[in-house]
C-alpha cells in the first residue's frame, strides 16, 4: 500500500446515505420531524383552543396510546433518534448549510441531555428539586409542554435553513457537496 492512499473508514451506510441517498434520507427524517411536530401542535391545540385540562391533551398519538404521552422511554427515543438523524446526515452538507445543521446538531445534543435526565429520574423513582414527577432543569423555568415546544422550534428552525441553503448553495459550496443533491443543485445554478 502506498503513502498516499487513504482508507475510508466510515460505514458504508453512512457514506451512501450522505452521497447517492441524502435527498431521499433528508426528506424521511423531514416526515419524521413533521410528525412529531404534528404530535406538539395538536396537544397544543387540544389545551390552548380547546382548553383541554393538560392531563387529557395527549396529541395524536396519545388519544387511543395515552400510555406514550407519559412513556419517558417514547420520548427520550424520538430524542435520539433526532440525534442519530441529525450526526448521520451531517456528513453531506457543506458550507453555510453545514453551518445550520451544526446549530441544530447541537441544541438537540442539549435536548437529548434534557431528555436523558428525565428517563434517569423515571427509571430510579428519584427525581430532582422535589418534584412529584421526572423534571429537565430548563422545566424548572418553563412548563413542560411550552418548554418542549420551544426545543422542537429551535432545533427545527436552522434544521429548516440548512436544508434551504443545501438546496440551493453558492457555487463555492455546491463544488464540495457530494451528494445526491449536488446534481439538481448546480444544474439549477
Amino acid at each position: 500500500m502506498s503513502d498516499r492512499t487513504t482508507i475510508d473508514v466510515r460505514p458504508r451506510v453512512l457514506v451512501k446515505v450522505n452521497t447517492r441517498h441524502h435527498r431521499r434520507c433528508l426528506a424521511l427524517f423531514m416526515v419524521i420531524v413533521l410528525a412529531h411536530w404534528a404530535e406538539h401542535l395538536v396537544q397544543a391545540a387540544q389545551i390552548y383552543v380547546l382548553d383541554w385540562p393538560i392531563s387529557e391533551a395527549r396529541g395524536l398519538l396519545g388519544m387511543p396510546f395515552p400510555w406514550l404521552v407519559t412513556s419517558e422511554w417514547m420520548h427520550y427515543g424520538y430524542a435520539l433518534i433526532m440525534l442519530v438523524g441529525l450526526i448521520a446526515l451531517l456528513p453531506g452538507f457543506t458550507g453555510r448549510s453545514r453551518t445550520w445543521w451544526l446549530v441544530s446538531l447541537w441544541i438537540q445534543v442539549w435536548h437529548h441531555c434534557e431528555h436523558f435526565l428525565l428517563l434517569t429520574q423515571a427509571l430510579s423513582g428519584r427525581t430532582i428539586a422535589g418534584s412529584q414527577e421526572p423534571i429537565s432543569l430548563v422545566q424548572l423555568l418553563i412548563p413542560r409542554v411550552e418548554l418542549h415546544m420551544l426545543y422542537n422550534t429551535l432545533v427545527f428552525v436552522p434544521m429548516v435553513v440548512a436544508m434551504y441553503l443545501h438546496a440551493r448553495p453558492r457555487a463555492d459550496d455546491a463544488e464540495k457537496m457530494v451528494c445526491d443533491c449536488a446534481h439538481s443543485a448546480r444544474r439549477d445554478s
